[in-house]
């Protein structure tokens, strides 16, 4: 049984024109990415219920959630239970004999990160897919966490760009469709700058104002942040859910340095350019290194001015939860305390010359360096 069709469904129009062109062109292989909580699952299920996949695979569609599989054995059969094929200790074969033997079908594999993460399960999870899109006549799409698609596979191309928060307008639409279109929208933007435009934690902070209005909001989350947003019991309900299983991917356990750069972009909503990155003495290894897994893993993004940025939710869970350490504060300290003393200097000479970009770009940054008493 497919899940339903999203009622809410606001800002994602490009990205379905985009999908549903592969879909045109022939058997397409898609990986929907990005951070957790931007509304990948609910694109993929627009997607399986939209009036031309139906037509295309009339009752051939099948979307398999994979949270509970680790390993392939335990992936085929979770594909098995939905293609009634009968329980056995692999299915592998059972399944790709299915695929093999029957019509043009779509299998969308929802959340297969859960089982690709692990690296003992990996190798194993990409000959899988290799070995189902060998099959002409099988569509695959994908969700995953993250920026980067399993190997083995031969993705359609253009490839889906990794999902980003949603423009303002979809946001508000959004917000308003779960709580109504009755506050103001200063309180509704105020609110929605907490949550970055991650759909998410519109969905969650809507709920709540919907019960008890903007200003308490606001006034909460100034005391409990993402806390407030954090009571359900699974990734769809509960943010801090969703963000500590991106913290626990193997990726990052691979790199334990790339948690501590989060957790220092944390704290700079300017976020850093890859020189200050590069010049700044932190106590990290392969500062470059750590950058690449955050953007693979999605935990942080690199916005249009190529400055490496952590989204409002994840940046208010590290500071509350994981927050950075003296040693990794101190160099960027003392970055701006340089930075600062050379305007100085600069304004104190005739020639007055001095790149006002280098502190513009990190105005944020520093005053929250500053307010942390720094």
């Amino acid at each position: 049984m497919l899940p339903a069709e999203p009622q809410i469904f606001h800002g994602r129009n490009l990205e379905l024109a985009d999908i549903l062109k592969l879909f045109r062109q022939g058997t397409p292989r898609i990986a929907i990415l990005g951070a957790g909580g931007m509304g990948k699952t609910s694109l993929a299920r627009t997607v399986v219920h939209h009036e031309e996949v139906a037509t295309k695979y009339h009752g051939n569609r099948f979307f398999v959630a994979c949270d509970t599989a680790s390993s392939k054995p335990e992936l085929a059969g979770l594909i098995g239970a939905h293609l009634g094929v009968k329980p056995g200790k692999d299915l592998t074969r059972a399944v790709l004999q299915y695929f093999s033997n029957g019509p043009p079908s779509l299998l969308i594999l929802d959340n297969l990160e859960t089982v690709w993460e692990p690296t003992n399960s990996r190798q194993e999870i990409e000959e899988f897919l290799s070995l189902l899109t060998d099959i002409n006549s099988l569509a695959l799409m994908i969700t995953m966490r993250g920026a980067e698609r399993p190997s083995k596979v031969q993705w359609t191309r253009p490839f889906l760009q990794p999902l980003p928060p949603l423009a303002q307008d979809a946001a508000r639409k959004m917000f308003s469709d779960i709580a109504d279109d009755k506050h103001p929208l200063e309180e509704v933007d105020q609110i929605l700058a907490l949550t970055d435009n991650m759909p998410l934690s519109i969905s969650l902070l809507a709920h709540l104002v919907d019960i008890e209005g903007c200003q308490e909001i606001l006034s909460r989350w100034e005391v409990e942040k993402t806390s407030l947003i954090s009571e359900g019991s699974d990734r769809r309900s509960n943010l801090e859910l969703s963000i500590s299983l991106s913290l626990s991917s193997p990726r990052i356990a691979s790199i334990p340095e790339a948690q501590d750069l989060l957790a220092l972009l944390s704290m700079l909503p300017d976020g850093l350019s890859d020189v200050e990155l590069k010049q700044t003495k932190f106590p990290i290894t392969d500062i470059l290194g750590c950058k690449a897994t955050l953007l693979r893993t999605a935990l942080a993004y690199a916005d249009g001015h190529k400055r490496l940025k952590v989204l409002v939710p994840i940046r208010e869970y590290m500071t509350k939860l994981l927050p950075p350490t003296d040693q990794m504060i101190q160099p960027i300290f003392n970055h701006f305390h340089e930075l600062l003393e050379s305007y100085t200097v600069a304004f104190g000479t005739r020639s007055g010359v001095f790149p006002m970009d280098r502190i513009t770009s990190n105005y944020t940054n520093i005053q929250n360096i500053l307010k942390n008493g720094l």
